[in-house]
């Protein structure tokens, strides 16, 4: 199956203002005669030619590595914005997080003001055996400050072989003065799920799929099994969130989508030059039993998640509840290159069952709730604000159907949830999981 990643989403804002100065006529090279540019990779003649002339001429040494990568990342800049060169440190982070594994300490960590605050630790992780808690600032590690330290470094810092040792000076509330710890880093695993039971009478249960990597389909199976272990009895509705995840692994998004359908068209992925859409189906075995579904999105829904949500709603099998989602309809595959970097290259476009490309629109949900919640996220970029994003040339052909709107109260329910779209879902359960009617898709 496809291992392509379908990629975690960032948004990057750069500006550049350049001016000549000083230039004397006696420091300027001659330009080399022109060459006949109809002939293929002619213009590799003229990046040889300012290759060598910056090696020889520039006032200060530079590393002919360093250029080149910077060379590659300007070519790559010229294509969408998911198109990018990995230099081996970026490489090595997008394994690790693709694989769910890790050596390090297990430690979630952000930069808040000029401190480096623990968001939480991993489960069962050398962060979370040490007794390091969310809330914890770190100041040192191995006896570097990190105030003020770019967030890559401090973790980049952290992170070593398993076996080998780091100490960190901790600072916490009650704590007079910054306490050290020694822990001994160990290979560490993430689960990409989350899962609860909401209702336990109703036999109502909650997932949330934070990220699709390996193991995705496996732990989401568990999460279920175990929540009908919980209650004892068969689970009679699902709220599967995908808020916020910015996507990940084609197959693991293939994989979920399948888990709760039977039959039919799961997506299809098409490429330059493509003699015929690749086509995944969904299988019987192993698929869930028929109870009612309903999806949780946001902006922060980018790519596999979208696959997911797409076919759910076009197979007619979920409602889709949430707003607009970030609009990334391109699949990335990354090829590794010799020196351990990597190029991270768009490939081809996917369209929903009823062959729809979200590109640019993104997935409308049936039932639009505003999350107070949520507000950051749904005022940050989408897929359609990036610079040289693919257009979608289904646009002036296509409009997303109307939604169904249910506005977010302006206070938390009595019950004190701050999560409206999670409590319009339950109560989308226990009425049925019906919402307004949609046809089914004819796959």
């Amino acid at each position: 199956m496809n291992r392509r990643p379908v990629s975690r989403v960032a948004a990057i804002g750069a500006a550049a203002l350049a001016f000549l100065a000083g230039l004397s006529a006696a420091h300027v090279a001659r330009a080399a005669p022109r060459r006949d540019t109809s002939q293929p990779y002619r213009s590799l003649d003229v990046f040889s030619e300012v290759l060598a002339y910056v090696e020889n001429n520039y006032v200060e040494s530079v590393e002919e590595k360093e250029l080149v990568y910077g060379a590659i990342e300007g070519l790559l800049a010229k294509l969408d914005p998911h198109s990018s060169f990995l230099r081996p440190d970026a490489y090595r982070m997008i394994k690790d997080e693709t694989s769910g594994e890790f050596d390090g300490l297990g430690l979630e960590v952000a930069v808040r003001g000029d401190e480096v605050v623990v968001v939480s630790p991993v489960a069962d992780s050398p962060a979370e055996r040490a007794g390091l808690r969310s809330g914890d600032r770190v100041t040192k590690v191995d006896g570097v400050a990190v105030r003020d330290m770019a967030l890559a470094e401090v973790v980049h810092r952290m992170k070593g072989p398993a076996g080998t040792k780091v100490v960190l000076e901790i600072m916490r509330p009650g704590f007079r003065e910054p306490q050290s710890l020694t822990i001994v880093r160990d290979r560490v695993r993430t689960s990409s799920v989350d899962w609860k039971v909401v209702d336990p009478a109703a036999g109502l249960v909650y997932a949330k799929v934070k990220v699709f990597q390996d193991r995705t389909d496996r732990q989401l199976k568990k999460a279920l099994d175990d929540a009908r272990a919980q209650m004892g009895r068969e689970i009679r509705g699902l709220v599967l969130d995908l808020r916020n995840n910015p996507g990940g692994l084609l197959d693991q998004a293939v994989r979920v989508a399948d888990r709760f359908l039977t039959s039919g068209v799961i997506v299809s992925t098409e490429g330059r030059g493509q003699k015929a859409p690749e086509v995944e189906r969904a299988r019987e075995k192993d698929t869930e039993p028929g109870y009612p579904m309903v999806v949780l999105v946001n902006r922060g829904s980018a790519s596999a998640s979208e696959i997911v949500a797409g076919a759910l709603q076009d197979q007619g099998r979920a409602v889709i509840l949430g707003t607009q989602t970030f609009g990334k309809g391109s699949v990335q595959t990354i090829i590794e290159l010799e020196d351990g970097s990597a190029l991270k290259l768009t490939v081809a476009k996917y369209y929903t069952p009823k062959h729809r490309s979200i590109q640019e629109l993104g997935i409308t949900p049936d039932v639009v709730v505003d999350d107070a919640a949520g507000r950051a996220i749904e005022e940050g970029p989408a897929e359609r604000d990036l610079r040289h994003h693919l257009k979608n040339e289904q646009r002036d052909v296509e409009e997303p159907p109307p939604p169904t709107r249910q506005a977010a109260p302006k206070a938390p329910p009595a019950s004190g949830s701050a999560d409206p779209q999670l409590d319009r879902a339950v109560d989308l359960l226990r009425a049925g999981g019906k919402a307004a009617p949609r046809a089914a898709a004819g796959t």
